[in-house]
């Protein structure tokens, strides 16, 4: 006898029946909506890319979670990857600006939701396979468009009704210049960034020991960057140590000027200085962001300015700035505060009785009619003609309103429709109901 577990969607992945897709793809519909408003246009990439264009862009954690798919056909004994699912959709973008560059609008504004795979350990709020929402402009090395993708990614958590949550802002050349400060080797800076991005999984001594053992760093110099990172008073302390980095200078005017430009526009609550920020991402050049929110671990959005991406893919180089929505997470916290469940969802808003075969066609055409009417609508599939057991059925499927259709009705010409919440009847006009329903629940049906 097959076990329960065989039919289990593979470990990190999900299956979505229709009260949950239908809930995905309106948050989906009103992403769509605010990106476009900002002018962004929609991209839409492959699952898979060249192996060789994926590695070498996430860093040395991040290249180890990349889904590698192996060769396939004569070549399959070889055991040798080519191919890889896509860990992001920041690489497929700049792939794409590398080849079409010269056919893309300048600045390129463009916003993709799709699927992305990471051979990560699965947890709550963390999956192997999940969407990403995002949004980049290629071609501008202005701040105003690292203001704009932070604008643009605030309207969206509010439109989608998230109700608290903080951008924190930091640069990475404020994060080089700390390391200037403290006289990193240049050699090791990239891995320190690395093990500085754990600070918010792990405890401050166990960063200061993967430095010291793991990286190469002297035990005083670790110590001291973590302490930095982690006082109560960081935003002081970085901005002391930086004052004799140019660098690091350079750094703290991107923060400043991205704060500047977003003033009255983000409430000065919601976006802040956040220097034990680190992104641990190699591509990352400039300004970078996470936003965070009550009651959810690690971040519902991330981004910042990676300018040199796009070179390194052998286009030419042009700069770049993008963020992305942790739209997994954010859902998991709109059903906390909400507290949505699937046995609100209705299949249909109209029900349509079928009370004998004979009846069958004008059910039919009369739901044909309601649906062109704008209003959702279903016809009793069953083999029993019973009243009852059709009007259980109207209940189950959540119909706001159940057209009675028998020998009765034909024969006077009218429908019977029947209020699902009340029980009220009424006698409408055979050919006047599709107008009364749409009527009766609003223009276009309100979607459950």
């Amino acid at each position: 006898m097959a076990s329960q577990k065989q039919f289990e969607p593979a470990s990190g992945t999900r299956d979505f029946l229709a009260a949950e897709y239908e809930k995905r793809e309106r948050a989906f519909a009103t992403l769509r909506t605010v990106f476009s408003r900002y002018g962004f246009q929609p991209l839409q990439t492959p699952a898979f890319e060249r192996l060789e264009v994926l590695t070498g862009k996430y860093g040395d954690e991040g290249d180890k979670l990349i889904f590698k798919i192996l060769r396939r056909g004569e070549h399959e004994a070889t055991g040798e990857a080519d191919l890889a699912l896509r860990y992001d959709l920041t690489v497929p973008l700049a792939r794409v600006a590398a080849a079409y560059g010269s056919q893309l609008p300048s600045p390129y504004k463009r916003y993709t939701i799709a699927p992305v795979w990471r051979a990560d350990r699965p947890g709550r709020g963390r999956f192997r396979e999940f969407v990403q929402c995002d949004l980049d402009i290629v071609g501008s090395s202005s701040p105003i468009a690292d203001a704009e993708v932070v604008l643009a990614l605030h309207d969206a958590l509010d439109a989608l009704g998230v109700t608290e949550f903080r951008f924190l802002i930091n640069s990475r050349q404020a994060l080089f210049g700390l390391l200037e400060a403290y006289a990193v080797p240049e050699d090791l800076g990239p891995g320190v960034l690395i093990t500085l991005d754990k600070l918010d999984k792990l405890a401050p001594d166990a960063v200061v020991e993967e430095l010291v053992t793991g990286r190469g760093l002297p035990a005083e110099a670790a110590r001291g960057l973590v302490d930095d990172l982690t006082s109560a008073d960081a935003v002081e302390r970085v901005r002391d140590e930086l004052k004799a980095s140019e660098t690091g200078q350079a750094g703290l005017a991107e923060v400043d000027q991205l704060l500047r430009l977003t003033e009255g526009t983000i409430p000065t609550e919601r976006i802040g200085f956040a220097p034990n920020l680190v992104r641990g991402l190699d591509y990352y050049t400039g300004v970078i962001f996470e936003v965070v929110a009550p009651g959810m671990p690690g971040s519902i959005a991330s981004g910042g300015r990676y300018d040199h991406l796009i070179a390194r893919l052998g286009g030419k180089d042009a700069p770049a700035c993008g963020g992305s929505l942790g739209i997994e997470r954010i859902l998991l916290l709109l059903e906390q505060q909400q507290a949505e469940n699937a046995a609100d969802y209705a299949q249909v808003d109209v029900a349509v009785t079928v009370m004998a075969e004979d009846l069958a066609a004008d059910s039919f055409r009369l739901a044909a009619a309601i649906r062109r009417a704008g209003v959702r609508t279903g016809v009793y599939l069953g083999s029993s003609g019973k009243f009852a057991k059709q009007m259980r059925w109207a209940g189950d499927a959540g119909a706001r309103f159940c057209v009675i259709y028998g020998a009765t009705e034909r024969e006077a010409g009218t429908v019977t429709i029947r209020d699902m919440d009340s029980g009220e009847q009424t006698q409408v006009p055979f050919d006047e109901a599709p107008a009364e329903l749409a009527r009766r629940l609003g223009q276009g049906a309100a979607q459950s």
